[in-house]
């Protein structure tokens, strides 16, 4: 039989199995499979979406692992300036650390918020310099939370 390289997606059949396959190597490896819970929320004015926090805090079979992955964080343009997404951003912290995550991290654009998160006591874990056609840079930040 010969091995052929297919420059293609793969299809649900293989999808499948290379999620089998990387279960197989983390058992292997004595670590529990880990799944995800999206946690978040969301603001109105009335009907009118004015913004929303969530993100995925990570367990090992029935406890969480200690970090929480912020995927979203977005306040229309209209409702910026009152405090609204440091808000967000506060009660999604003190949900994920009532469940035991002890740490918190995101990315964002360099020209979209990362003066933001430093005010909120986040760190710059890392740049990728030079992300973005425009030459700016994505920005990767962690915070510790404090135990509930």
């Amino acid at each position: 039989m010969a091995i052929g390289f297919f420059e293609r997606e793969m299809t649900e059949a293989e999808f499948a199995r290379m999620n089998a396959g990387f279960d197989e190597h983390t058992i292997e490896h004595h670590n529990p499979i880990q799944t995800s819970e999206r946690h978040g929320f969301v603001v109105t004015d009335g009907d009118l979406f004015v913004g929303c926090s969530s993100g995925l805090a990570y367990k090992n079979g029935a406890d969480y692992n200690g970090w929480f992955y912020l995927s979203d964080l977005f306040v229309e343009k209209a409702y910026r300036g009152q405090g609204i997404g440091a808000t967000l951003l506060a009660k999604l912290e003190e949900k994920v650390a009532s469940l035991g995550v002890q740490h918190i991290w995101t990315e964002t654009a360099g020209y979209e918020a990362p003066g933001f998160y430093l005010r909120q006591g986040y760190s710059v874990l890392y740049e990728q310099e030079n992300w973005y056609a425009t030459g700016h840079h994505r920005v990767i930040l962690r915070k510790t939370l404090e135990a509930k």
